[in-house]
């Protein structure tokens, strides 16, 4: 879970810059051993020793996907995601709107927007899009 939430902290840190410092490190690990390991599927991929992407999810939602900045490109996301793909009929997920490239990432994979938000339910305050993905592709994208 240490591993998981250092993949995290780098690629969040890296996407959006503005809001380096948000959480410790302390509570980065203590997230992912309470929270996304007790509710979660968690996958990770590795490249040699070090965990270099990581995915959680569960009935229906992908609740974290990351890849360590160093490792992006190389199609480790993609996999991943691939791996909650084939558990579910269909996922949701939730990403920032000023994340171009993860919404490129997600359209490029089958993902429809189906909401936005001005951001003041999160604790962020970044306004963000709900996506949403079906297996069958005559799927309603409405929620």
């Amino acid at each position: 879970m240490d591993a998981a939430a250092r993949v995290h902290r780098a690629a969040f840190d890296a996407a959006f810059p503005w809001l380096t410092g948000l959480h410790t490190r302390d509570e980065d690990r203590w997230f992912y051993r309470e929270r996304v390991f007790r509710e979660c599927e968690l996958w990770g991929a590795f490249h040699g020793d070090p965990l270099t992407g990581i995915i959680a999810f569960r009935e229906g939602w992908i609740d974290q996907l990351y890849v360590h900045p160093n490792a992006q490109g190389r199609g480790i996301g993609s996999s991943l995601l691939d791996i909650a793909k084939a558990a579910s009929r269909g996922l949701k997920l939730w990403t920032f709107q000023r994340n171009l490239a993860a919404r490129r990432f997600y359209e490029m994979r089958g993902f429809v927007a189906v909401c936005q938000t001005d951001g003041s339910r999160n604790e962020e305050n970044e306004p963000d899009i709900l996506y949403q993905w079906s297996s069958d592709p005559r799927a309603d994208h409405v929620i």
